[in-house]
């Protein structure tokens, strides 16, 4: 699975909309299209993305001391698994990775068991090695992303998707009737169902 992928296929929509195989209907690279821009508004909605990197990846991060907790966090892009996973920091600012961070706790915890992702990292105060704080002092290797894209998330793929590929037939961009009380603007937001079933996967940190 790619990092940002589309989140549903073509065949799904066209079965969803019950599209036979007439050009005059839909036109295949509208609808490839409506699916491409649906899955980045779902991303942009949820402030994270759904797919997931091939191999491990470095990327840096900056640590923040939390008197609260004791410890350092770090939040990082989202993670599913501790395949191919390190951390270092940059404690002479040097831009080399030299110390290693051992141990590093993903948080939230229990959040693979549950569907989610990781999100930060914590350090203790008692760890083998220590940030600085400074800006981009911690490097983190990992299989960044999600090991599969949420039900959820495909759903609202499809509902923000048929949304877009009806607008050619929208006047103005709105379907509906304001005498039933049906109007629905058909631009700028995500379709208010796909808003609802997202909730539980917007992020409320962005990361970089």
């Amino acid at each position: 699975m790619a990092w940002a992928p589309d989140y549903i296929t073509l065949e799904d929509i066209r079965e969803i909309l019950a599209i036979e195989d007439d050009p005059d209907v839909a036109d295949d690279g509208v609808i490839e299209r409506a699916i491409a821009a649906a899955s980045r508004a779902i991303d942009r909605h949820c402030c994270r993305q759904f797919g997931k990197v091939d191999e491990p990846q470095a990327r840096v991060y900056t640590a923040r001391w939390s008197r609260s907790r004791g410890a350092w966090l770090v939040p990082i892009d989202d993670m599913m698994t501790l395949d191919g996973f390190a951390a270092a920091a940059d404690r002479d600012g040097d831009g080399v990775y030299e110390t290693e961070l051992d141990p590093v706790i993903a948080r939230p915890r229990n959040a693979v068991e549950r569907g989610y992702a990781w999100t930060e990292l914590l350090i203790p105060a008692l760890a083998v090695g220590q940030p600085t704080g400074a800006e981009g002092d911690v490097q983190v290797t990992a299989l960044f992303g999600w090991t599969a894209v949420p039900t959820a998330v495909e759903q609202a793929c499809q509902l923000q998707t048929t949304r877009l590929v009806i607008r050619k037939d929208a006047p103005f961009g709105v379907a509906g009737s304001p005498n039933s009380g049906s109007e629905m603007r058909l631009l700028a937001r995500v379709d208010p169902d796909v808003a609802v079933t997202l909730r539980a996967y917007r992020r409320r940190v962005r990361v970089g």
